[in-house]
């Protein structure tokens, strides 16, 4: 991983499309509704990829910027155990990315990922893109075979 993470994050994109390129900004984005608005988009087009661990075991699960992940249905696919978000430290550990920079590819570990149906609502929905003031802007067929992630429904 020595490769710095928004230049990461462009090297894998381009296995799978040559035309995907992230957009960067001039400042952080630290929430889904800060990004929708620098964008002029919706704010369930920002989507978020929140690290959850149960047990010892680890899951990226993606959602719309709009959307509650129920923690059930975190509990569902990664088996016994307390549900909890990730700390800071397993995320960086993870994924390989800081905390509001994560997204669902290009990752440290192999983690299974499950992206939320609600995503399809959108054409094209945007994900972190390895640092904080970047996005990528994709649709969730690309994502899906991107990220190689399951589309479940995980809303509460």
């Amino acid at each position: 991983m020595s490769k710095m993470p928004l230049e990461r994050v462009k090297s894998f994109i381009k296995k799978f499309d040559e035309t995907l390129e992230p957009i960067v900004l001039n400042e952080e984005m630290h929430t889904s509704e800060a990004a929708a608005r620098m964008l002029g988009v919706e704010t369930g087009q920002i989507a978020k990829s929140i690290l959850f661990k149960c047990g010892s075991e680890f899951g990226l699960f993606v959602a719309a910027g709009d959307v509650r992940i129920d923690p059930k249905k975190v509990k569902q696919q990664l088996g016994p155990g307390k549900v909890k978000m990730a700390s800071a430290e397993e995320v960086l550990e993870m994924t390989g990315f800081q905390p509001g920079a994560v997204c669902p590819y290009a990752l440290a570990a192999n983690l299974p990922i499950y992206l939320d149906e609600s995503l399809a609502r959108f054409d094209t929905v945007y994900t972190a893109a390895g640092i904080p003031e970047s996005l990528l802007p994709v649709s969730l067929d690309v994502l899906k075979d991107m990220t190689g992630g399951t589309v479940i429904n995980l809303q509460k």
